[in-house]
């Protein structure tokens, strides 16, 4: 895709003086790459998505797979924003040495996340 949009501007550049360089020669190449950038948006908008879909199920899988996990936190991309501010204060601490303490496996599963 890249050598063909390469050879498009070669082409372009190259036609530029039968057409005197004018407005309208102009027009034509700044018309298609507006049309071109305003699809590649939608395109790579979808891919992101798709992948940080997966990167979830992934991570969901991972929580659920790991004895001892709070299994509270998967799907938290569904959580408000308040449920995930509270949630990175609760983890901000932690990792500060100021959070609970160690649960045993059996309760730390069972947490809800509110």
């Amino acid at each position: 895709m890249f050598i063909g949009a390469v050879l498009v501007v070669i082409v372009w550049a190259m036609t530029g003086p039968m057409f005197d360089f004018s407005d309208t020669w102009q027009l034509v190449i700044n018309t298609g790459t507006t049309i071109i950038t305003f699809l590649m948006v939608f395109l790579i908008q979808n891919t992101q998505n798709r992948d940080a879909k997966a990167i979830h199920l992934k991570l969901d899988e991972l929580i659920r797979a790991v004895q001892g996990a709070r299994n509270g936190l998967v799907n938290l991309e569904t959580l408000s924003d308040e449920e995930l501010k509270k949630l990175q204060e609760e983890f901000d601490r932690l990792s500060q040495g100021r959070g609970e303490s160690e649960r045993a496996p059996a309760e730390s599963s069972d947490r809800k996340i509110t």
